[in-house]
């Protein structure tokens, strides 16, 4: 039985206060009404995650070597400061520079959060609690992003733009850098900098590599890696295009006339948002319950692939005929597949990396999944302004489809 301590309390606050990101629910309807086309979207997601990928290990290993706390403090600064740039310089290239920044902010988080509360619950003798734990705290953060999307809805319906969103995002990421602040020293690794000598330092450097070079030694290791890096890849690229849909379905239905075609934009938008990360707070939750069901950590990751690769082409299907609510549906499903998986996927991959390369290791997953989507994002954008939404999400689905049986855990 998991401990609710509290750290514990700490651990679902950050998750809360990292995901109220008010500009998520309208980020590419802002970038459609700057006028742009799904394939320059692409192009920017694509700087994003190259920029992630370039800066991903070694992030990773200087939050094993110098501290992780550290590293969670610098990542809400780079945060705070792509929010104020994306709000006060609305130009495409400097655009791509908010997306850097951001990069830089994704590069000292992924990964190295995850690994203080492993080592947390190593600390605490509850590794076996790895999935309910991590599956609670991930809760939060989808608790985090519903009362988001209501507060982002709220805020363009009434201000009538989206740029606003982005300088709103800044006051949760403020009390996040204060939050980091008080985390625990133990919770930096087995050493904290203060204890060291700088030529130490080195060698820990110098150890933490040598562990992270052994553990792609690892067969099983390397096809977790790539199991859970393609899911979340394809997942990542096509979400927001939710977006589009729901445009699409607000001008479709003749409800709320009496408002302008923005307002009730905003409107359908933070309510199918805000149920959607209810319903995948409570799948994050359950997460430990569908690997009990399926008798295996392994069973649960292949059938959570296979899943969501399916619902993605029933998307496309839906999305191509017209049927935009069923459509909606079906993102939702997404949604809670991709929430019910990834404690599940943590879980099992923590299970075959060291400790003491924790940060590192599952810097490298995020490393792999931005490699992936930097690549996916301006296809899948040319796919989507050449074929069509409906198309383009058939063809990713039915890769995805193709990759699972190539992924499978054995």
């Amino acid at each position: 039985m998991i401990v609710r301590d509290k750290q514990f309390y700490k651990f679902s606050a950050y998750g809360f206060l990292k995901n109220l990101r008010f500009f998520d629910p309208f980020i590419i309807l802002f970038f459609r009404e700057m006028g742009m086309s799904f394939l320059q979207i692409g192009v920017l997601f694509s700087i994003r995650e190259v920029s992630t990928n370039i800066l991903e290990i070694p992030t990773g290993v200087f939050a094993d070597a110098y501290g992780r706390r550290k590293s969670m403090i610098f990542s809400f600064l780079s945060y705070i400061v792509s929010f104020c740039i994306f709000y006060f310089l609305p130009v495409f290239w400097m655009y791509a520079v908010a997306m850097v920044c951001f990069a830089f902010g994704e590069a000292f988080r992924t990964g190295t959060h995850k690994a203080m509360i492993m080592e947390y619950l190593r600390l605490k003798n509850m590794t076996d609690f790895k999935v309910e734990y991590y599956g609670h705290t991930r809760g939060a953060s989808q608790m985090g992003s519903a009362v988001s999307s209501l507060i982002a809805a709220a805020l363009v319906f009434y201000i009538g733009g989206y740029r606003i969103v982005f300088l709103a995002s800044v006051v949760p990421y403020v009390f996040g850098l204060f939050l980091m602040m008080s985390y625990p020293k133990e919770l930096d690794g087995t050493e904290s900098r203060s204890e060291r000598q700088s030529g130490a330092m080195l060698l820990q450097i110098r150890e933490t590599l040598k562990s992270f070079l052994k553990m792609f030694s690892n067969h099983q290791v390397v096809k977790a890696l790539f199991n859970s890096a393609v899911y979340d890849a394809f997942h990542k690229t096509v979400k927001d295009y939710l977006q589009p849909i729901l445009k699409a379905l607000v001008i479709s239905l003749p409800v709320m006339l009496s408002l302008e075609q923005g307002q009730r934009i905003a409107v359908l938008v933070g309510i199918t948002y805000f149920l959607i990360y209810l319903l995948t707070s409570y799948a994050s939750r359950k997460s430990s319950l569908f690997v009990r069901k399926t008798a295996s950590l392994k069973r649960a990751v292949n059938a959570t692939f296979l899943m969501g690769a399916v619902v993605l082409v029933a998307t496309g299907v839906f999305t191509r005929t017209n049927f935009q609510i069923v459509a909606v549906f079906l993102f939702l499903l997404l949604y809670v597949i991709e929430n019910l998986r990834r404690p599940i996927m943590v879980s099992y991959i923590s299970d075959r990396i060291a400790n003491d390369v924790m940060a590192t290791g599952l810097s490298a997953e995020s490393q792999l999944k931005t490699v992936l989507m930097a690549a996916l994002a301006p296809a899948v954008g040319y796919l989507v302004d050449r074929f069509g939404l409906g198309n383009a999400l058939i063809i990713a689905g039915i890769t995805m489809i193709g990759t699972s049986f190539a992924l499978k855990i054995e």
